[in-house]
């Protein structure tokens, strides 16, 4: 039986958890992998989920001009100025309370 593969099979195509890697140059051009999720974004605040933990990037005018989350891989330009981990478990919290704050 062959095996061509299924759309429930490609969200189990994440990375491994050691395969995290974030490259910023000049602080205008920022490259990670080893993204398993993006949780939120805007022009000041990027919310992602990497397979170190939960990360944070605050700045100016931030723009994703790569994504590929079947990849893992996410590119942003703009001015950072903040990168920030946080344990999962809490970041999720955050976000849903990021979320709670969106909707009233």
């Amino acid at each position: 039986m062959g095996n061509k593969g299924t759309e429930g099979e490609k969200m189990e195509e994440k990375p491994m958890a050691g395969s995290h890697k974030l490259l910023l140059d000049r602080r205008s051009r920022l490259e990670l992998s080893g993204v398993l999720d993006v949780i939120s974004f805007d022009l000041k605040e990027i919310l992602l989920e990497t397979a170190d933990g939960m990360l944070t990037i605050k700045g100016n005018d931030l723009h994703m001009n790569h994504l590929s989350v079947d990849k893992g891989e996410v590119n942003v330009e703009g001015r950072v100025d903040v990168l920030q981990y946080a344990d999962v478990v809490s970041a999720k919290a955050a976000g849903e309370h990021l979320l709670e704050r969106l909707f009233k």
